[in-house]
């Protein structure tokens, strides 16, 4: 998507896949779909296809273009465990991220059970790398603390909760194996609120168990009138990041032809050809 974010708590999104389907509440005002209905239609266009879901194989080369480390948000337009995603492309996506291992990623999931289950098997490796941090999405008790369980069943190295839309009071929130918490509110055409005791319960826990806390935004109709501030002062910690070197620049060249030789670009996006990548 972009080589820059304005996300707060990203460098840089990366979409190897677009589109989405809604699961749970927090997906009732989906920012990505608003963005992407928008250029329904429009011939030529990323969004052409609106957001129905569609693998992108030529955008998997980008991480290793990118030769200044960022922290990367991966599928930002969509979600890398969707049912309709292929376990084989799944695999070629964490494969770039084990090749280009100087950024550090941020995958984010509504789908947890799928995610755990593909790290304790197909993935197990995976899970394993310090900078592939593993994350879901929690908006609610109902849908949002299952998650949070399936989270910490899986073998990951660094794990993360994504708390919005933040849509109600969750209580003691299950924390043990978690490394950093963000919180936000929604934002956009018809915002739900969120409560500041909502917003204080989660950063008193963090501090009680130590844990990174982000917040995000206040969101609303008008987030940057909003602001980012709670009790006078902005919440940034992030988990530290394993610095890796970049790679010579020998070896990238041979990832990129690894890459295009697995996955050659095509006008549609469609999946070329099966997948032969293999985690060692």
């Amino acid at each position: 998507m972009s080589e820059h974010s304005q996300i707060e708590w990203t460098d840089a999104t990366w979409n190897p896949v677009r589109g989405c389907t809604k699961i749970g509440p927090g997906c009732a005002h989906c920012y990505a779909e608003t963005f992407a209905e928008r250029f329904r239609g429009v011939p030529g266009h990323p969004y052409e296809q609106g957001f129905d879901l569609r693998l992108v194989p030529e955008k998997l080369q980008e991480p290793l273009r990118w030769k200044k480390p960022k922290m990367i948000f991966v599928n930002s337009m969509s979600d890398l465990f969707h049912e309709d995603v292929p376990n084989d492309y799944v695999l070629s996506v964490v494969r770039v991220m084990q090749l280009a291992n100087w950024h550090t990623y941020q995958v984010l999931t509504k789908r947890s059970e799928r995610m755990r289950d593909l790290l304790q098997t197909k993935l197990r490796v995976a899970a394993d790398f310090p900078h592939i941090w593993w994350g879901v999405s929690v908006e609610n008790r109902k849908h949002g603390i299952p998650r949070i369980d399936h989270l910490r069943a899986a073998p990951a190295r660094v794990r993360f909760l994504s708390i919005e839309p933040l849509l109600e009071d969750l209580g003691s929130v299950p924390l043990e194996g978690i490394h950093w918490i963000i919180v936000g509110g929604e934002s956009g055409h018809g915002a739900r609120p969120m409560e500041k005791s909502w917003v204080l319960s989660i950063r008193d826990q963090c501090e009680f168990a130590g844990i990174p806390f982000f917040f995000k935004q206040w969101g609303g109709v008008r987030k940057s009138k909003a602001g980012r501030e709670l009790e006078g002062r902005t919440f940034d910690a992030v988990p530290e990041r394993v610095e890796l070197p970049v790679i010579d620049e020998g070896q990238r060249l041979a990832s990129l032809s690894e890459v295009r030789t697995h996955y050659p670009a095509t006008v549609t996006g469609e999946m070329a050809e099966p997948n032969l990548f293999a985690l060692p």
